[in-house]
């Protein structure tokens, strides 16, 4: 109704003008936000830079990357085929320039141009954008954290054949596409790696690598670490779980600074755990530790050497964790306590040719138990329906006091080490806080993993251009965070909120939320004079803590 009213007729100040030739409306909403981050960015420039421009193309490499990252952060799942039927209810011309159809945004194209941007390197490629970043938005990246996950892929890949595996980190062949531990729990199904290394300020990410299918994180992550070292200028202190501390790794990586969780399959760490005494804290330092949001943690420091590398192991017990990990210790004791009464009326019924196999019955059931025991009370012999002579067992069951004092002991404790020593050590701390910061890595894998995301699982079928769409999928991952930074950053420089879903202010918005709120902003073109409808204070108002370049998406001056 509102559009048909606008297309016959048309007011200025109480007179009725004449009718209207030509009126369109166009869907804004969000995507002038996403489209000025891109251009804060300078993603365009870059890519047209290294890629160059053919000038018989109707639309330039870069411009169709920064269309590939608005649909990717339109949240609508929609595949590379139908990218162009994104843009037909969308003011293409405002968002990627006024000579650009939707029609040119098609699949030939775009395969052309992942296939180039592969044939460039991936890696070095988002690694020139992420230089830049940092420069221009001064990001701290003092810590940077790396993880790994895996996407499933569906159907036969070519790659699967190539067995060639090379040892270098940065392969010059496509990955191989096959199964592995999925972290999607999906094992029936092919798959791809992706390892990103984000920073502790924004979660930006700073380096993305596409890795094999069946690749172990333990054998790739120090060797990732060696070539972020050498591709990044800055000195920056890696955190990263379990999967990177090995001895081999650690030799690999002893000229990095780093922060490591260390698995309990390492003898040393499970007797610490088990045994270490670790002090009450004064109440002077227990409000120290709150004002760092650090309650509830304790922790004591050890100097080991491992791997050949001297490093501070600090044993970390959180109260937290502590609790729930002794309910599940009193869960496990019920379970078992009732498995042990079944196992004992099953023995008591059954009958043994021998007092020999009487015992070794009884042994095996004492392999499987954990926390229990059944001891033998009493062995007699008697006979069967048959008169032959048979032996029967009489057990009682028993807690293993000495096994479930270790598991309450060792309850809420976890390692961490570091080979920040001497005059390099950080506080105990600095050290917690941040390795608590490796959920970047997992915000950004949650993000990109979201079914209103544009590859949830994969719809392309060429190696080469999953990794391509895996490095896109990382670009969109860095234009959000840093929308959401910039936003977040000025809002608290400002010292002011904005409403979130509740209605109450705050100064840490998620991006998400304010593309919500950005819903049902058109364009509408009257005799070719363009404006935005739906515009509302409030929206203007969060524009302005965006940087300046989302602002002509709506008409509005950059200043």
């Amino acid at each position: 109704p509102f559009f048909e009213t606008i297309k016959n007729k048309f007011y200025c100040r109480g007179k009725k003008l004449s009718l209207i030739s030509k009126a369109e409306i166009k869907n804004i909403d969000h995507l002038g936000i996403v489209a000025g981050l891109i251009d804060e960015i300078g993603i365009v420039e870059t890519i047209n830079t290294k890629l160059g421009i053919d000038p018989r193309e109707k639309i330039s490499a870069g411009i169709l990357v920064k269309a590939i990252l608005i649909n990717g952060l339109g949240f609508v799942s929609r595949p590379l085929y139908l990218f162009n039927q994104f843009f037909d209810d969308k003011g293409i011309k405002i968002l990627l320039g006024e000579d650009v159809e939707s029609d040119y945004i098609n699949d030939d194209k775009i395969g052309r141009v992942m296939d180039k941007l592969y044939k460039y390197g991936l890696n070095n490629l988002f690694i020139e954008i992420v230089l830049s970043v940092i420069k221009k938005f001064q990001i701290d990246i003092k810590y940077s954290h790396l993880d790994a996950t895996s996407f499933h892929l569906h159907g036969k890949y070519n790659s699967e054949e190539n067995k060639d595996k090379s040892s270098e980190i940065l392969r010059e062949r496509p990955i191989i596409i096959t199964k592995g531990y999925s972290r999607d729990h999906r094992p029936d199904l092919k798959q791809c790696v992706l390892d990103l290394i984000t920073s502790s300020d924004g979660d930006i990410p700073l380096l993305m690598r596409a890795g094999d299918g069946n690749e172990a994180d333990k054998a790739v992550f120090g060797k990732i670490l060696v070539e972020f070292k050498k591709q990044m200028i800055f000195d920056s202190i890696m955190v990263c779980d379990s999967a990177l501390y090995s001895q081999e790794n650690l030799q690999l990586i002893q000229h990095i600074k780093w922060i490591s969780r260390v698995p309990m399959t390492i003898k040393k760490a499970k007797q610490l755990v088990q045994s270490v005494e670790i002090g009450e804290i004064d109440p002077e330092e227990l409000k120290k530790r709150a004002a760092l949001n650090l309650d509830g943690y304790k922790w004591k420091e050890e100097i080991v050497h491992y791997g050949g590398i001297k490093q501070v192991w600090l044993i970390v017990e959180s109260e937290k964790r502590k609790n729930s990990d002794l309910e599940k210790l009193d869960k496990k004791l019920k379970k078992e306590r009732n498995k042990v009464e079944k196992l004992l009326k099953e023995l008591r019924k059954e009958d043994f040719e021998t007092t020999e196999q009487a015992r070794y019955k009884l042994k095996g059931i004492n392999k499987k138990l954990k926390i229990f025991g059944i001891k033998e009370i009493n062995l007699i012999e008697t006979k069967d329906s048959s008169n032959k002579a048979v032996y029967k067992i009489e057990g009682e069951g028993y807690e293993k006091t000495e096994e479930i004092e270790i598991q309450k002991k060792q309850a809420g404790r976890f390692i961490l080490a570091t080979n920040l020593v001497d005059k390099d050590k950080i506080k105990p701390e600095e050290i917690i806080t941040n390795y608590k910061n490796q959920q970047s890595c997992e915000r950004g894998f949650r993000f990109l993993k979201d079914p209103l995301f544009f590859a949830d699982s994969f719809f392309i079928e060429n190696p080469e251009r999953i990794e391509t769409m895996l490095c896109l999928m990382s670009l969109c991952l860095l234009v959000y965070n840093l929308g959401q930074r910039e936003l977040r950053n000025n809002l608290k420089r400002a010292k002011i909120g904005i409403k979130n879903q509740l209605g109450k202010l705050t100064n840490s918005p998620t991006l998400r939320w304010v593309f919500q709120c950005f819903q049902g902003i058109h364009l509408l073109t009257l005799n070719g004079i363009n404006q935005i409808v739906n515009l509302t204070d409030e929206r203007n108002f969060i524009l302005n803590y965006l940087p300046s370049s989302c602002r002509k998406y709506y008409l509005l001056t950059c200043g």
